[in-house]
């Protein structure tokens, strides 16, 4: 792994010790445990050999705070002495068992005939005896601790190895690893850069469950007489003298087995802490502290007063969604908590309209869209404003009341159609199963209304499609059925986040046309993520231009697509080839210099303003979202109007000089300049 990418990986895995309680204190016993052994000669009140005749089988007391054994030794002092032994050596079945199990399932991944002879004789190892191994090896060189566990790790590594197999050979066929071999990385750089990292979540859950295990098994056979020599002391030993005084002196079985119980414990504390999947690419199912988190922000935000708005409250009992002041931001614990997303978005959706939600990747509209679903990711919920839906309040809407509106009333259609389809399931069984669940039907009714659900999105052949799996089926046609899955419930509302980005351009047509006629047959209405403006002029009724957690610019698609007043929507137009008839295209599209800020680095003022070309002095203060001087709209610029006024239009950026490169033509005389592709 490169040095830049271990010590991210290093930082990651910090963030998730310390972030987890258990995790903690289980490094802190460890810590203790450790150190206390290992300095055991200088603090220990008494030697391990050392007999108090005068405190045979006594409780704890002033002198002996743990109490004594059968023979007068100091517990304490015995429990810590062995402590360094026992973690030592069951250290070995780790070091041993993982990772010899590790290099023969990266081994096996990218070789077929490896895989086939280290599987056989992983096989093999598995079938055999593990326990009359263990006792014939001390039978034969006597009780060798260390040599015992070492041969312990290599026959828990047959398992280990059938664990990790499976998680190494689906990365070899990731397509990173793929471009990794056309530049020529070899087979073990590819395993040490590519596969090796992918597998860590795997191999430290198993490592702390065998350092467990080994723990477990070394008490064990101490218990059975087959420990260290006497009168060395061991865990095992001393639980297996507290057993023969179970009745006349119950204390001593406490210590020992607490200790045993304790590190055990901690070893797997901090193996779930690091073994957790990072939550941050795709959403997950939040946590039960996620959902209590959840519910108290939206108790909050069902608390707060709400706008004085009756004609927004009489319109949402009319089918129409009322966004007001929505704020999104990162709660829970941590550098980024009260972290804001999305700020002071407000727009309205009319039944049987599209309203598009316009801006570059970054910019909120994803935040906003799943947040009319209560799909917010973990860590992430609805800090403030109203969504207001038929006539109640979607911000304070607890899990258990939106489990009757999604899919009911609203819908979703996602980006990647397998999101939504299971690769176990055939399309038939998944819509059924959600027509029956949402509709109520019988079987054999619900099946009938699967296929006319395919025939109304346009599948031609919606019996034969009915039977194959979501894999056997092309991306246009798998987005079909995503669509057909979200009309089975019959919703008023789609949420439509960015459906059409993964296809061709033809396809991208018929689904476009596909939700024009839904719209017009149905009456639903439909809230549409993109960042393509044509697809906006397609469909959209409204568009709603987003930057940086904000609603710039809001209006009807006609007027803002011939008129824009906000300088990021003229920017946008600009940078775009199809905004231009071919005789008005300009030598050169315009670029927006820059990025869209990070919402910890937002400013107070015009979040635009950095990167805007008309930007000045009373931009560094805040901006609201006001009527735009039309009429027509709304927008958050306070040169909106001197703009409008001016016809200023956003300029194209010329060619940096680093850029250009002369390169000569055949005819010595001439020469010309191309433009270098630094992509």
């Amino acid at each position: 792994m490169p040095r830049s990418g271990k010590a991210a990986l290093a930082r990651f895995s910090r963030h998730r010790l310390f972030g987890s309680p258990g995790a903690v204190a289980g490094m802190l016993w460890l810590a203790a445990l450790v150190i206390a052994s290992l300095t055991a000669p200088l603090w220990l009140p008494f030697k391990t050999e050392d007999q108090d005749f005068t405190a045979v089988l006594s409780g704890p007391t002033a002198a002996h705070w743990l109490g004594t054994d059968e023979l007068g030794r100091d517990i304490l002092s015995r429990i810590f002495a062995a402590a360094a032994g026992t973690l030592g050596t069951s250290l070995i079945t780790v070091i041993v068992g993982v990772g010899l199990g590790t290099l023969l399932a990266m081994a096996a991944a990218g070789a077929e005939r490896t895989e086939a002879v280290i599987s056989r004789i992983t096989e093999i190892m598995m079938s055999l005896p593990g326990t009359v191994i263990i006792l014939a090896v001390i039978g034969a060189v006597g009780t060798n601790i260390p040599l015992i566990m070492a041969i312990l790790g290599v026959l828990m590594s047959a398992g280990i190895y059938r664990v990790i197999l499976g998680q190494a050979k689906s990365l070899q066929s990731q397509l990173y690893v793929d471009a990794a071999k056309v530049d020529g990385l070899s087979p073990v750089g590819i395993s040490v850069r590519h596969v090796l990292p992918g597998l860590a979540n795997t191999i430290v859950v198993q490592a702390a469950l065998i350092f467990a295990v080994g723990m477990l098994i070394q008490a064990g056979l101490a218990f059975i007489g087959f420990g260290p020599p006497l009168p060395q002391p061991s865990w095992g030993g001393m639980i297996q003298g507290a057993s023969q005084h179970v009745y006349d002196a119950p204390w001593m079985m406490v210590p020992t087995g607490a200790v045993l119980a304790l590190t055990v414990l901690s070893a797997n504390a901090i193996g779930n802490a690091l073994g957790k999947a990072p939550n941050a690419a795709a959403p997950h199912l939040p946590s039960a502290a996620a959902r209590r988190q959840r519910a108290k922000s939206a108790a909050a935000v069902a608390a707060a007063p709400a706008p004085n708005d009756a004609e927004a409250q009489e319109a949402t009992e009319n089918g129409t969604l009322s966004v007001r002041n929505l704020s999104v931001g990162v709660d829970g614990t941590g550098a980024g908590k009260g972290v804001a997303l999305v700020t002071g978005v407000s727009f309205d959706v009319a039944p049987g309209t599209v309203l598009g939600l316009v801006g570059e990747s970054g910019c909120g509209k994803t935040m906003t869209a799943l947040s009319l679903l209560g799909l917010l990711p973990s860590g992430v919920s609805v800090s403030g404003g109203q969504i207001r839906w038929n006539g109640r309040n979607l911000a304070a809407a607890t899990d258990k009341d939106m489990e009757g509106i999604r899919g009911r009333d609203i819908a979703l259609i996602s980006q990647e159609p397998m999101r939504a389809l299971d690769p176990m399931f055939t399309v038939g069984y998944q819509l059924t199963a959600a027509i029956r669940r949402l509709r109520g039907m019988g079987k054999a009714e619900a099946r009938t209304e699967a296929r006319n659900l395919l025939e109304k999105v346009g599948i031609v052949d919606a019996q034969r499609i009915l039977k194959t799996y979501p894999h056997q089926i092309s991306g246009g046609m798998a987005q079909r059925v995503a669509i057909a899955l979200a009309l089975s419930g019959q919703p008023r509302l789609l949420v439509a986040d960015e459906p059409t980005t993964a296809l061709d351009v033809t396809v991208q047509a018929e689904i476009l046309s596909l939700l024009r006629a839904l719209v017009k047959d149905t009456g639903m209405s439909v809230v549409m993520v993109t960042h393509d403006l044509g697809v906006v002029a397609d469909i959209c009724d409204q568009v709603a231009v987003m930057y940086a957690g904000q609603v710039v610019e809001n209006g009807k698609t006609a007027a803002i697509l011939d008129n824009p007043r906000h300088p990021y929507t003229l920017a946008l137009l600009a940078a775009d080839p199809h905004a231009n008839d071919a005789d008005n295209m300009p030598e050169r599209l315009a670029t927006i210099q820059g990025q869209v800020p990070q919402p910890k680095d937002w400013p107070t003022g015009c979040r635009f303003a950095a990167r805007c070309q008309f930007a000045g002095s009373a931009c560094t203060d805040p901006v609201p979202l006001l009527a735009s001087g039309t009429g027509e709209g709304l927008v958050r610029c306070v040169k909106a109007d001197q703009l409008a006024v001016e016809g200023m239009d956003w300029l194209a950026t010329d060619v940096p000089a680093a850029r250009l490169l002369p390169v000569s033509t055949a005819t010595p005389q001439h020469s010309t300049v191309i433009e270098k592709d630094l992509a």
